[in-house]
């Protein structure tokens, strides 16, 4: 099992968690746009990133 099946796995198994990994994904994205070297898109990474260690602490 890889590692991107056993997040997905993580995902599917906890109530919520996609859901907020999409809300602080769009946050790190509109909060990276005024940061050129960053981006957008590695803030959406961040954004997820956060609320997926975020909800598996929880856990």
């Amino acid at each position: 099992m890889s590692k991107i099946d056993e997040i997905q796995n993580d995902i599917k198994a906890t109530p919520g968690l996609g859901k907020s990994m999409a809300k602080w994904s769009a946050l790190g994205a509109v909060v990276a746009i005024p940061v050129p070297v960053i981006g957008p898109i590695f803030g959406a990474l961040a954004g997820a990133g956060y609320a997926y260690y975020k909800g598996k602490k929880k856990v």
